[in-house]
This record gives structure tokens, sequence and C-alpha cells, in this order.
């Protein structure tokens, strides 16, 4: 039996009896039942998976159970507190940029991930951030229009 992988998503501590090896989208999808988080392309390209491992945007699909040990996790389903939508997901609604809404966990846990770093990025710095976030229905300029109202409005992102 795997000895238990021990860390927190969304602020709550976990504790899984899985192989370390186990990719972390399979656990947070399938153990937790957190199904926020997309399966994409399996290959880390297109960032359907995008979580924030200790605030750093990271692929679910490509990391193991075990490099989450002890760490935090953040889901979509972590982004809003209490009950309130966070300022990117207000955003994205109000510039219709969730289009599918396939990709948009992804995209809004990256945007995250930029705005703690740099509150106020310019337009070539969010483009260069989310250029390896894909949007197969060609919400791209909403999504950068979201991201660009919530930096520009200095509506910090919590979290």
């Amino acid at each position: 039996m795997a000895a238990p992988v021990r860390f927190s998503v969304n602020g709550h501590p976990v504790s899984l009896a899985a192989a370390p090896e186990q990719l972390l989208i399979w656990a947070l999808r399938g153990d937790l039942g957190l199904t926020g988080t997309k399966y994409g392309c399996g290959a880390g390209t297109c960032g359907a998976c995008t979580v924030l491992i200790d605030g750093h945007a990271a692929r679910a699909c490509l990391t193991r159970l075990g490099d989450v040990a002890g760490r935090e996790v953040l889901t979509i389903e972590g982004v809003a507190r209490g009950g309130t939508l966070d300022p990117l997901q207000e955003a994205f609604m109000e510039h219709g940029a969730l289009q599918c809404g396939f990709c948009t966990p992804g995209m809004i846990l990256t945007a995250k991930a930029l705005l703690a770093t740099t509150p106020h990025p310019s337009r070539e710095a969010i483009v260069a951030a989310m250029e390896h976030q894909l949007c197969r229905c060609g919400a791209q300029q909403r999504i950068l229009a979201a991201i660009e109202a919530v930096a520009a409005g200095g509506q910090a992102s919590h979290g």
C-alpha cells in the first residue's frame, strides 16, 4: 500500500493513499472530485489543466502527486471566496471571455499567478504570460481584455 501523500487543496488539508507517481490531475478529478481542472492534451501544451502550486502556475497533467507533498494546490473551485467571485472571474463574465468554458479554469489560474507577481502588467506581459494557454473558441482577445481590466482597475485578484 502506498504511503499517504499529504498536501493542501484550496486551503483544506488532504491525505491521499496513492502512488506518488500518480498524476495530480487524476487525483484532483478522480480522488477529490474537483473536476474544474480539465484534461486537454495530456502533454502540458494546452494549459487546460493549469492549477497553482504554492502560487505558481503548473500543469496538473505533468505534475506527479508526490511533487505536491506538503504544498498548497489551488484549483478553480478554490478561487471564489465566501460566495464572492474573484475579480478575474467577474471580468471574464463581463468581457464574454468564457465562450465554451473548457479553457477558462486554466486561463484564470494562469492570470492569477501573473497578477500576483505583476499587479499591473503591460498588454505585452499579459500576452506573454497567456501565450501557452490555448482557447479553441477564439476568445483570446476577450480573455486579454478581461485580464487587462482587472490589472488596470486595481482589483487585486484575491487568494
